[in-house]
């Protein structure tokens, strides 16, 4: 090191970083990589010899700490961290590609090469367009670990930010807000996304910072004691059960406790979720959900859960495959606590990144990101060797699946590789898709079908009489251009359905007829109609002759339903005389009746008796949709009846028909109000989903009509269902 121009306090500081930089290497990194570590120090040392910090140390100390956070806190190997301090050298030396490449490897100069880029990008911070710069750092990175480094050199400089102008502390913290730690959450390197959060804090909002951070020291052996307080009770009852088990607890960040606090406007004291406690179950696979339901029932013993915080992601795990039990309760002092409950399993996924945690949080981006670092991440954890990471690499291309356009005035857009001028309409504004019959790429006249490549600047021209058709599904690719075309043409359907409706609803009342909603699901079903909107816009286009319908319902079939249950002997009932009634009763002795299963009565109803040919008196509501033919054709059968005040304990079987939207839990929190809210039997559940809707029928049995009318007042008061109603027949 004597060519160095370098104080001997400053060499020895040196020489001290990097052997700290090769013992942590030595450990996973191959000898070649090892030698090379050693030249690349040297050609790094005296490229950098003459530069220094802001604080007046030298530059080379910066390039030693990105290295060292690269190996010790990423798990990156020699490879990366030759990189590292290679990085910026070629300016100097006047190193090109070639050069990296053949003085050390293929691997090397890739990486470099990518840092160099990088580089030359200037951060936008932007809401709108920091997603979009975010993923143009990643297409610039033809190997992954760029990436990686380039987090770790942003954490080292937000470690140092404190000898920066103050100009460059708020600058520099606001583009790793916005830039650097939403990737290194998506990547699943939670720890330095919130170290980065944190450090960004203190320099945009100092006084904050200050003030939680003072907070959570005074509090700290209070919580602490809080903390094993809470836990022992719950830590008996594992042991009782013999259960392996570890219990972690975390603090809060600084910067999660403040944005509640700021979007919530309550001070330090009031939030209540300081922390967390975390039971981490070592469970056999076959066992977990048993095991964790059991842990939750010690948890909920020991201590008064809240309903509404609790959250079941073992039943039906989140979409990106999290899985957890989430209760919050109520601990010594009245404090709410969170406490999650998985297994080893689960805690290992999740900590991963693969439930990564931003998608819940309110933030809604493309899959295409999210699903390239997740395999990132992967890969970092499970390669043996650099060579089969190199290997691996090359199948993680989806960066390469991208283009970026840009508008008129300059904003960035980024499309997957394929995407049309349509596509790019939609990404720009709805509005603008719907309306869109051409553009000008590059001041070229483009039709609304062309592919569009990196770089294309794109003006859309639009039509005020323009409006999608279902030929425009074939060649947009993009999912927000797509699921807007569809949403388009379903409003077109539903104005021609409404037309249809309505000309139908005329017609009924002209020949005074009625479509029933159970005739309509009939013939729906019968002609393989996908919905009561096709139906109405079908007889709107003239694709069902109206008349049909006319004849449909006159000739439906009023025959009563054969029923399974065995015949009964009839007993003609002794005339009545007018005011006389047939009482329903179990008791009755005399008269021999059944309730009718085309429309299920129940205690309550307005009903009335047909007498049948040979399964006796059948008991219908006077809304049951046969009763009119019945009462037209047939008013010598037809008997006066009531119910007997008495006869609310019996028990009625009758179906509720569900609309609602197609959400994961939605059929749980139903169940859950019906069986332990409303204390009803539930004896079967069937539902079918499409289209974002979901219908169901669910059967119960009920008391009387007023114990009817009180569940489907509470079923309309569920979040997500949109109609419940009692259904005429249960024929379908």
């Amino acid at each position: 090191m004597e060519e160095l121009d370098l104080e001997k306090e400053e060499k020895r500081e040196l020489l001290s970083r990097f052997r700290s930089l090769y013992k942590s290497c030595k450990q996973s990194s191959s000898q070649e990589e090892l030698l090379l570590l050693k030249k690349a120090f040297r050609v790094a040392a005296n490229a950098h010899k003459e530069k220094r910090r802001e604080n007046g140390d030298p530059f080379i100390f910066h390039a030693l700490a990105v290295a060292q956070i690269v190996v010790d806190e990423i798990g990156l190997k020699g490879t990366a961290a030759i990189s590292v301090l290679l990085h910026e050298t070629s300016r100097i030396n006047g190193f090109g590609d070639d050069d990296f490449a053949k003085e050390y490897n293929q691997e090397v100069a890739t990486i470099v090469t990518g840092l160099n880029k990088i580089s030359k990008i200037d951060p936008k911070t932007s809401s709108s367009e920091v997603e979009n710069y975010r993923q143009l750092v990643i297409s610039y990175s033809a190997d992954p670990r760029v990436i990686l480094i380039k987090l770790a050199d942003r954490l080292d400089v937000m470690r140092h930010l404190y000898f920066f102008a103050d100009s460059k502390q708020v600058k520099k913290a606001n583009e790793t807000l916005t830039l650097y730690a939403p990737l290194a959450h998506r990547l699943g390197l939670y720890s330095v996304k919130t170290e980065l959060e944190d450090l960004s804090l203190k320099y945009t909002e100092p006084a904050d910072y200050i003030h939680i951070v003072t907070k959570l020291e005074e509090t700290a052996k209070e919580r602490n004691t809080y903390i094993e307080k809470f836990i022992k009770p719950i830590v008996a009852g594992l042991d009782q059960y013999g259960q392996r088990y570890e219990i972690k607890s975390r603090t809060k960040s600084i910067f999660s406790i403040w944005k509640k606090m700021k979007k919530q406007k309550i001070p330090f004291e009031e939030v209540f979720d300081l922390f967390a406690i975390r039971i981490i179950l070592e469970s056999e696979l076959p066992l977990e959900k048993a095991e964790c339901w059991r842990t939750y029932s010690i948890v909920t013993e020991k201590y008064i859960p809240n309903p509404e915080r609790m959250r079941d992601w073992i039943s039906v795990p989140k979409s990106n495959g999290y899985e957890s039990l989430h209760a919050t309760v109520i601990g010594p002092e009245g404090k709410w606590v969170e406490v999650q409950i998985r297994t080893r399993r689960m805690d290992e996924i999740a900590e991963m990144g693969i439930a990564a945690h931003w998608k819940y949080k309110g933030i809604r981006q493309q899959q295409g990101i999210d699903d390239w670092l997740t395999d990132l991440r992967n890969l970092l954890e499970q390669a043996e060797d650099s060579n089969e990471m190199a290997e691996s690499l090359k199948q993680l291309d989806s960066y390469q699946k991208e283009i970026f356009v840009f508008t008129p005035n300059g904003d960035l857009k980024k499309l997957p590789s394929g995407a049309t001028v349509l596509d790019f309409a939609f990404e720009v504004h709805s509005k603008l898709g719907v309306s869109c019959v051409g553009a000008k790429v590059n001041n070229r006249l483009a039709s609304i079908k062309d592919a569009l490549k990196n770089g294309d600047q794109v003006e859309i021209i639009t039509s005020k009489n323009q409006k999608p058709t279902k030929d425009w599904l074939s060649f947009a690719i993009t999912s927000k251009a797509r699921s807007k075309i569809k949403q388009s043409l379903k409003e077109e359907e539903l104005k021609v359905a409404n037309i249809g409706k309505e000309l139908l609803l005329r017609r009924l009342k002209n020949w005074k007829l009625e479509l029933t909603d159970e005739m309509a699901s009939q013939f729906i079903k019968k002609n393989k109609i996908r919905s009561i909107t096709e139906f109405y816009a079908m007889l709107a286009n003239e694709k069902i002759d109206i008349a049909d319908i006319k004849t449909y319902i006159e000739t439906a079939d009023l025959v009563e339903e054969k029923s399974s249950a065995p015949e009964v002997a009839y007993a003609q009932p002794k005339e009545q005389e007018s005011g006389d009634f047939l009482v329903i009763d179990e008791h009755l002795a005399n008269v021999d009746y059944k309730l009718a299963t085309c429309c299920n009565p129940i205690f309550g109803d307005d009903i009335f008796g047909f007498v049948t040919i040979s399964h006796g008196i059948k008991i219908h509501r006077t809304s049951c949709p046969n009763a009119k033919s019945m009462i037209e054709r047939y008013s010598y059968r037809i008997v006066k009846a009531k119910w007997q005040q008495t006869r609310e304990s019996s028990s009625f079987q009758t179906t509720i028909r569900i609309i609602g939207e197609d959400q994961i839990g939605l059929f749980n929190r139903i169940s859950e109000v019906l069986t332990k809210e409303l204390k009803v039997t539930l004896r079967s559940a069937s539902f079918d989903t499409k289209g974002g809707v979901f219908e169901g029928k669910i059967k119960v049995f009920v008391g009387n009509i007023k114990q009817l009318d009180m569940i489907i007042h509470r079923l309309h008061r569920i979040k997500g269902v949109i109609k419940a109603s009692r259904v005429a027949t249960s024929a379908e």
